[in-house]
Formats: C-alpha cells, structure tokens, sequence
C-alpha cells in the first residue's frame, strides 16, 4: 500500500467547489460594502443640497410706521362731486438691504410686508411702485423723514451685487387694528424668522427659496 494519498477525482471537485463558494462570498462581500459606501455618498449630497445656502441675505435696518385717518377729496375721477368719505390706512416704510451671494444674477418679483392681526389672521400685502413711493411723499410732506432711495420691487441683483433702499406698502388697517398686531415665533421649515414685532418682509426671488427678514429693532411709529 501507498504510503502517499492519491486524491480522487470527487475530492478535487469538491475542493474545487468550495474554492469557488468562498470566491463568490468575497465578492458578494465586496458588491455589499460598494453598495453601502455609494449609499452613504448619496444621503451626504442630499443633506449638503438641502442645507446649501440662500443665495441672497439682507437686513431690515428701519421701519417706520404712519397711521392715517381721512376723508376722501369729494371729487371723483372724472371730476364731478361727490359726497367724501372717511377713510384708515396705515403707510410703511422699511430701509432694506440685500445682497447676492450666489454665482448666478437674482431677480426679485415682490416683496410682501406680512403682519399678524389680533385674532392671529395673517395679513400679507406687496410693496409699490417707486412711482407709487414719490406719490405718496408728494401726498404726505410730513413723510420727509423717511424718504430714502426707493428700492424697486423688480430689482435684478448681479452676483456679488448688494442694493440699498427704502420699500413702501399701504395696509387698509385702521390705528387700532395696526397696534393690536400679535408677534409669532420662527418657523424653520418654512424658512420663518417670526417676528418680535407684529410683522416681517417676504422677498420672492425667481426660480429661489423666499428670503423672509425681520425688523431687528422697533418700528417708528408717528
């Protein structure tokens, strides 16, 4: 008898089989630990996609305040007489400032000065013309103090661009439905600052993310 062993053929097979069993095992290994890694690269670009960064920021840095109460000329638009009528409004004024901080030009469609009202009813209204704003300082000298640099509600802002100016809204409230206003707390998924103040400024930019700023000091009231 052989003192060598001389495998058969079913053991080689086998030997063979097992060879290939643990093959396929590292490269289901492989396949899973490849799996898991782009898996993860994917979840890391969608959360740093939804926290890039505005692509505009701003500051509020004045708001003034003028409760009117009035009564209407009497004559209408064609010229004839009519019995005058009383009427509440209360003029807005808010020195604004933005700037572009993406790479790409920004083009800003309204701005809307938003206020809560006391039965917690939110009240939204979009800024005038900049022909609207001289108007009113021509109707109202007493509003000299805060005439600045109109700023445009269609203003289109380069990149790296800042603007600097003042925007202007009317709100059909009377004085006591204007100081009756109630503040509200931030609200991030809405991208809401709140307000300490009774109210803050939507300014939608095309095709962007809302940049929504708050009044960081009082309002001037007159």
């Amino acid at each position: 008898m052989s003192l060598l062993h001389q495998e058969s053929q079913e053991e080689i097979d086998d030997a063979a089989l097992g060879e290939e069993f643990t093959k396929g095992s590292s490269h289901l290994v492989r396949a899973g630990v490849i799996a898991a890694v782009l898996v993860t690269v994917v979840v890391a670009i969608a959360v740093l996609a939804s926290h890039k960064p505005p692509v505009a920021s701003g500051e509020i840095v004045q708001v003034w305040a003028y409760p009117e109460h009035g009564k209407t000329s009497g004559i209408d638009a064609n010229g004839d007489a009519k019995s005058p009528e009383s009427f509440d409004q209360v003029l807005l004024f808010a020195h604004v400032k933005l700037h572009n901080q993406s790479n790409v030009p920004l083009i800003l469609q309204n701005v809307l000065a938003n206020v809560r009202l006391a039965d917690g009813v939110p009240l939204s209204v979009s800024a005038g013309s900049v022909a609207q704003f001289e108007e009113a300082f021509l109707a109202y000298p007493k509003l000299d103090a805060s005439h600045g640099k109109p700023l445009a509600p269609h203003t289109v802002l380069d990149p790296g661009q800042s603007v600097d100016g003042t925007a202007f809204w009317v709100f059909r409230l009377t004085k006591q439905q204007w100081d009756a206003r109630k503040d509200w707390l931030p609200d991030p998924n809405h991208s809401d600052p709140g307000s300490k103040s009774g109210l803050n400024f939507t300014f939608s930019i095309q095709y962007q993310q809302d940049l929504v700023l708050a009044p960081q000091t009082a309002v001037m009231e007159q």
